[in-house]
C-alpha cells in the first residue's frame, strides 16, 4: 500500500523508507512556532529542564500577536518573559509590536514555512501552512518545549480523508465558503486525528489565500493537519516568497484513504457557520433574519490582502449601519502598507469602519472588539464557540469577508447583490 502526501513527508523526516498510520514516530523539525500565549509556558518547561541551548536559532519562530499591543498588566508579562528569552537565545525569527503580523499569515509571507516541510507550533492553527504542501501541526506546549530543546517531536502518524475538487468559484464565493461547507458536511469531528488532503482539478481555480484559509481551518473537522497538493501555483508562492529548497512529495496512487469526497467548487454558495459550532452551516439564502452588532474582517483566517480587497469591494461607496461596528484588522504589517496604497484603508473609514494594527485581538474575546451578553457579530475568524468573542450568551456566526462587509452594511446576515 502507497502513502499519502503527509505520511511521505513524515517518513522523510523520521529517516524511514515507509510509515503507516496509527505508527509512533520521531521525525526531524523544520521551525517550531510559539505565540505570546502558548511561548512562555513552554519556556519554562524549557527551563525547568535545565535545557541551556536552543537546537537552533534559525528554525524557531516567536510570534507576538494574541494580547499585542499589550491590553494589560498580564499581557505584558507574558510578552516579556518571551522577548528575555528571544534576547538570551538570540532568536532570529521574534517578532514584536511593530514589525509583528497575525502568526500564520506571517510566517508564510516571509518565506519561513515551504513545500515539504515539517513544522510544530504551540497553536491549533499551524496546519494553516498545509496550503503550501507541508506537513503542519499545532502542539501543546511541552512539545514546543521539546521541539526547542531537541528539533525533533513524537509523532503517531494519520490516516487521511482525501477531498477532489472540480469546477471554478461563483462570483463572491470563496475558500472561506468552501471549508464551511467542507465542515458542514463532515462535522466537526469528522476528520479526527486525520489528515485531510486536497487535490484535483478544481485546484487550479483557488488562490493562495484561499488555500491558506482553508488548510486554517482543517482543525475545525479534527484533523491533525490540511494539505494541498503541490502545483504550479504552490511553487510560484515559494519562489516569490524566498523559501528555502524544498522537495515535493505526492501521494501514490495506491495510497489509502478512510474516505473521498469529490467538491464541485462551481455548486458552492457563500455559507455562513451559527452559534456555536462551524460545522452549523447554512447558505446565505438559508439564514433568514439575523441582525448583528458587530463585524471583523481579519485574523489568520480572512486577514490576506485578497480578503481586504473584496470586503472593500463590497463597503465602497456605502456605509456601515449605524446600529453595527465594523473592525477590519489587516493580518501583517505588509498588507496594512498594502491596503493603504490601494486606497483600500480609505475605503474602510470612509465605510465607517475601525482599522486597526495587525493583532489576533478579538478572534478569540482576548481585545480590539469583545462581545458583550446578548450581542452577535459575524466574523471572518475561524471558531465561533460559546463564549469565544466574549460574553457566554454572545453569538458569532463565521463568514467570507465578502458576507461579512455586506452584513455590516445591512445590519443584518446579507449578500453583497442583496445592498
Amino acid at each position: 500500500m502507497g502513502m499519502t502526501m503527509t505520511q511521505k513527508i513524515l517518513a522523510a523526516h523520521a529517516g524511514l523508507e515507509k510509515v503507516a498510520a496509527g505508527q509512533l514516530i520521531q521525525a526531524k523539525l523544520d521551525l517550531v512556532l510559539g505565540n505570546d500565549i502558548t511561548a512562555p509556558v513552554a519556556i519554562r518547561e524549557f527551563e525547568k529542564a535545565g535545557v541551556e541551548e536552543v537546537f537552533d536559532k534559525e528554525r524557531i519562530a516567536l510570534v507576538m500577536d494574541h494580547f499585542t499591543p499589550n491590553k494589560d498588566i498580564k499581557a505584558a508579562e507574558q510578552c516579556k518573559t518571551v522577548r528575555n528569552f528571544a534576547r538570551k537565545h538570540s532568536i532570529t525569527n521574534f517578532f514584536d509590536v511593530g514589525r509583528v503580523g497575525v502568526e500564520h499569515a506571517l510566517l508564510p509571507e516571509m518565506g519561513l514555512v515551504g513545500p515539504g516541510e515539517l513544522i510544530i507550533g504551540a497553536d491549533s492553527h499551524t496546519c494553516t501552512y498545509g496550503a503550501l504542501a507541508a506537513f503542519s501541526t499545532g502542539v501543546g506546549s511541552t512539545d514546543m518545549a521539546f521541539g526547542m530543546a531537541t528539533g525533533k517531536c513524537w509523532f503517531k502518524v494519520p490516516t487521511a480523508i482525501r477531498f477532489v475538487l472540480t469546477g471554478k468559484l461563483q462570483k463572491w464565493v470563496s475558500g472561506k465558503d468552501v471549508i464551511l461547507h467542507i465542515i458542514g458536511k463532515t462535522g466537526v469531528d469528522g476528520a479526527l486525528y486525520q489528515s485531510m488532503e486536497f487535490t484535483g482539478a478544481g485546484l487550479e481555480n483557488l488562490t493562495m489565500e484561499d488555500r491558506l484559509c482553508m488548510a486554517n481551518m482543517a482543525i475545525e473537522a479534527g484533523a491533525k493537519n490540511g494539505i494541498f497538493e503541490y502545483d504550479a501555483l504552490t511553487e510560484k508562492f515559494a519562489k516569490e516568497h524566498g523559501c528555502k529548497p524544498w522537495r515535493v512529495y505526492k501521494a501514490d496512487e495506491d495510497a489509502e484513504y478512510t474516505k473521498t469526497y469529490e467538491i464541485n467548487l462551481g455548486k458552492i454558495k457563500p455559507t455562513v457557520a451559527f452559534p456555536h459550532l462551524p460545522e452549523n452551516a447554512k447558505t446565505i439564502d438559508e439564514c433568514g433574519d439575523v441582525t448583528i452588532d458587530q463585524a471583523v474582517i481579519g485574523s489568520c483566517t480572512n486577514g490576506r490582502i485578497e480578503d481586504l480587497r473584496v470586503a472593500a469591494e463590497v463597503l465602497k461607496g456605502r456605509h456601515v449601519s449605524e446600529n453595527v461596528r465594523c473592525i477590519v484588522i489587516p493580518a501583517t504589517q505588509k498588507i496594512m502598507l498594502e491596503a493603504m496604497e490601494e486606497g483600500l484603508v480609505n475605503i474602510f473609514i470612509n465605510a465607517g469602519c475601525a482599522v486597526s494594527t495587525p493583532t489576533c485581538g478579538p478572534c478569540l474575546g482576548g481585545h480590539m472588539g469583545i462581545l458583550a451578553k446578548g450581542e452577535r457579530a459575524v466574523a471572518t475568524t475561524n471558531r465561533n464557540f460559546v463564549g469565544r468573542m466574549g460574553h457566554t450568551e454572545s453569538e458569532v456566526y463565521l463568514a467570507s469577508p465578502a458576507i461579512a462587509a455586506a452584513s455590516a452594511v445591512a445590519g443584518r446576515l446579507a449578500h453583497p447583490d442583496q445592498l
